[in-house]
């Protein structure tokens, strides 16, 4: 008989932009629930991923990258948001990119031992390292003079390597019952998540400055029988930013209505009608009171 004591507690998933972070939640939840893109900060929320397993369960606080780049508005509330997930956590997760230690990695780092939590090391896409050799020494090279509780590399895209770092997370909190249901998976609403699968489109089918510049706002959220009916904004900075998302003829905006509306189906397994507008709020992501209101909310 298996006396292995369910453990449950809060793990912030900390690191700096675009090292995977968000994929690796979505993998130990089973579920996506962040979105993902190759551009870095692409999560802007602390958002909650719930993973659940036989022996325990992991509460997992899924962070914007901390980073040193704080021109606007928009990077100190995701800063902001990044640190504050640390606070009434029982572990941190320290997620890098294999073969990479820069000043951000640093950063990340100090900020784990300034909040005193134990932390474990995720060294993530080793899939991507070609001369394989190299992997011990780069590990060894990163815990020298670092203080981790386990060290884990790991491939979050192929979710290898997963396993025996859910092991290790669940050493460090505490025995006790699960904090949420088995069929729980995120702390956010569904609306919100609507919002955040638009974005998604907005950071993959845009050019490389232009998402930062967009947000999601969502005005209807309703069931009707048994479709969804969602309304959407895109909100941008300029005139010349609206033409470039709609697209010539709309087509862009109909192309990313149409990716969101497909990953909402899935999430929400049911039918989804999607409206979607661009409309130009000129600063709001160097505007604090814009941010609040556009639902960016410490």
């Amino acid at each position: 008989m298996d006396t292995q004591p369910f453990r449950a507690g809060h793990v912030a998933v900390i690191g700096r932009p675009n090292v995977g972070k968000s994929t690796l939640v979505n993998a130990l939840v089973g579920f996506k629930i962040s979105i993902t893109s190759n551009r870095p900060q692409t999560t802007r929320h602390r958002l909650l991923g719930i993973a659940t397993f036989p022996h325990g369960q992991l509460l997992l606080v899924d962070t914007p990258g901390l980073h040193r780049e704080q021109k606007r508005a928009m990077n100190r509330w995701m800063n902001r948001a990044a640190r504050g997930a640390l606070e009434g956590v029982d572990a941190a997760l320290l997620v890098i990119e294999a073969g990479r230690w820069d000043d951000e990695d640093t950063l990340a780092y100090e900020a784990l031992k300034e909040a005193g939590v134990p932390v474990v090391l995720a060294v993530n896409q080793v899939d991507r390292i070609k001369d394989k050799t190299t992997l011990l020494p780069f590990l060894a090279k990163v815990a020298q003079e670092r203080e981790f509780a386990a060290v884990h590399p790991i491939s979050a895209l192929k979710k290898k390597g997963l396993e025996p770092l859910v092991d290790d997370l669940l050493k460090l909190v505490p025995e006790q019952a699960a904090l949420y249901g088995e069929d729980e998976i995120t702390d956010k609403s569904q609306r919100f998540l609507a919002g955040e699968l638009v974005r998604e489109q907005l950071m993959r089918q845009l050019g490389a400055e232009l998402p930062y510049a967009t947000t999601v706002e969502i005005e209807k959220f309703e069931l009707d029988g048994r479709m969804w009916r969602i309304n959407a904004v895109i909100w941008v900075e300029r005139d010349g930013q609206k033409a470039i998302v709609i697209g010539n003829k709309g087509e862009r905006l109909r192309e990313i209505g149409t990716r969101a509306r497909e990953q909402m189906e899935r999430l929400f397994d049911g039918k989804v009608f999607l409206e979607t507008w661009v409309r130009v709020r000129e600063g709001w992501s160097d505007d604090e009171a814009a941010l609040r209101t556009l639902g960016y909310h410490d």
